[in-house]
């Protein structure tokens, strides 16, 4: 089977615990994290994550509880099939 990968972004006021509450949110979903990159500037956090979802198939459950997160942290996070951001991110 073909892997099947997925971009995670999130951004937002920097604060304590981002990175944490992002990533138990994928271990408790059996999501692996294949590369990630985060950085702060000025006040401002934003991340961005390769994850494996071949063998997850809620992903719209999956970014509903990341988006609870963002929500309750003033974060905009987004899940989207790596085929998909990269479509609308093709210049």
């Amino acid at each position: 089977m073909k892997q099947r990968r997925a971009i995670v972004s999130v951004v937002g006021k920097d604060q304590v615990g981002i990175i944490a509450k992002v990533t138990t949110i994928l271990s408790e979903n059996k999501v692996n994290i294949l590369d990630i990159s985060q950085t702060i500037l000025q006040d401002f956090f934003t991340m961005m994550m390769l994850v494996d979802v071949t063998d997850y198939h809620d992903l719209e459950g999956l970014q509903k509880q990341l988006t609870e997160i963002g929500d309750a942290l003033g974060l905009n996070i987004t899940l989207q099939l790596e085929e998909i951001f990269q479509a609308m991110h093709r210049v």
